[in-house]
């Protein structure tokens, strides 16, 4: 098994997914996560490279949001489309990142991809409410690479 695949237990990733259709409820962002082994580049330009491979800049309001988990590298990123990006005050992701960080620095990373989930969905609900058009324009699945 690899470690992509031990990272988390299948109640775990469901318990995430159960995140994200939660914290999608009320907004017209969305929300993915993508988990791989580690990255042959940096960090940074890898979530931007899962971001198009999973078509998430292709929302109509430009608001997606990625979480991307690098397992053996012990490396994450959170990406935001143009559209959230610029409607988060300033520090968001870093207040993000951080809350995430303190939960994988004590080996608890569904919950600390859980909060960041959540966290995400409530600013996304404040930017991009919820209205009764909205599709869901992207699958709530964990990727894996």
């Amino acid at each position: 098994m690899s470690h992509v695949e031990e990272f988390l237990s299948a109640e775990e990733e469901q318990d995430i997914i159960n995140a994200i259709v939660e914290a999608e409820k009320n907004t017209s962002g969305e929300i993915r996560v993508h988990i791989e082994a580690s990255a042959k580049i940096d960090h940074f330009s890898r979530a931007q490279q899962i971001f198009h491979f999973l078509k998430m800049d292709n929302t109509k309001e430009n608001n997606g949001v990625l979480i991307y988990v690098a397992v053996d590298d012990k490396k994450f990123v959170i990406y935001g489309d143009t559209g959230i990006d610029r409607a988060v005050p300033n520090g968001f992701w870093e207040t993000t990142k951080d809350t995430m960080a303190s939960h994988f620095s004590k080996g608890n990373f569904k919950q600390g991809i859980v909060e960041g989930v959540l966290m995400a969905g409530k600013e996304l609900q404040s930017h991009f409410p919820w209205n009764q058009n909205d599709t869901n324009e992207l699958s709530d699945a964990i990727s894996k690479g």
